[in-house]
């Protein structure tokens, strides 16, 4: 079972009561599956500015994440794009980003993470390891469905059910992530919230708040426990940013 999928559906299992039993029953004969599909709209002070197109699926056993950006009233194509790959037991195979103008390529190399930047004026790529292991998680920029794959990752590993209830284990769970564009890494901290009621254009919705938290960064993020745990909204206070599932 591809990470991705065994993320929401080892979520569901948990859930159940049962992960251990179904981990082992699931085949995965299906050489592609969809997992997730659909877009969010990035909003900043009430406007729309960008829209991300993703899907998640199994892939010959590995879970594949494809996102691209599209400006709002832009003409063309994608202003970037991205391709994220993962084995079964979470560990990164590749990442590739690109806007047009420039591409970077990340791959495990030995105990490290190796990224390979290429730029439109550049005869080769320039090279920067990163010494992480290859399950460290990918928070690219502006890239929100890699948000949606890491709060996956904290609630199969960190939550059960108990007496009905959702129970997470007290305080925040750490996370190692690479932040590509960046070039760097950090430490990153999510943590479970509670249920909270907002309203999503115009239906009040009631769905589970987990914060995600950095250094110089706090973000809000909801998730939908009717609908396999999808990201619903993001909202990024400091920014006047806010992100929906269309």
């Amino acid at each position: 079972m591809s990470l991705i999928a065994y993320l929401r559906w080892g979520m569901i299992a948990v859930l159940a009561g049962a992960v251990g039993t179904y981990a082992r029953d699931k085949k995965d004969n299906a050489t592609n599956q969809a997992v997730d599909a659909g877009s969010f709209g990035v909003f900043i002070k009430g406007q729309r500015v960008v829209t991300e197109s993703f899907t998640v699926q199994q892939e010959n056993g590995n879970s594949v994440v494809k996102a691209r950006l599209q400006e709002t009233g832009g003409s063309g194509g994608a202003v970037q794009k991205s391709e994220l790959q993962m084995t079964a037991t979470g560990e990164l195979v590749r990442y590739e980003w690109s806007d047009g103008s420039g591409s970077l390529v990340v791959t495990p190399n030995n105990e490290f993470l190796l990224e390979k930047i290429t730029t439109a004026t550049s005869s080769k790529p320039a090279e920067q390891p990163f010494l992480m292991p290859s399950t460290s998680a990918i928070l690219d920029n502006n890239f929100f469905i890699h948000r949606e794959a890491l709060a996956w990752r904290y609630l199969a590993t960190n939550c059960h059910t108990e007496s009905g209830s959702l129970k997470c284990q007290q305080g925040p769970l750490e996370f190692g992530v690479l932040v590509p564009q960046d070039r760097t890494s950090m430490r990153v901290r999510m943590e479970l919230a509670g249920r909270e009621k907002i309203t999503i254009r115009g239906t009040e919705r009631e769905l589970l708040r987990l914060n995600l938290l950095g250094e110089s960064f706090s973000w809000a993020l909801w998730v939908d426990e009717k609908d396999q745990f999808k990201l619903m909204r993001v909202l990024i206070a400091d920014a006047n940013t806010e992100v929906v599932r269309d």
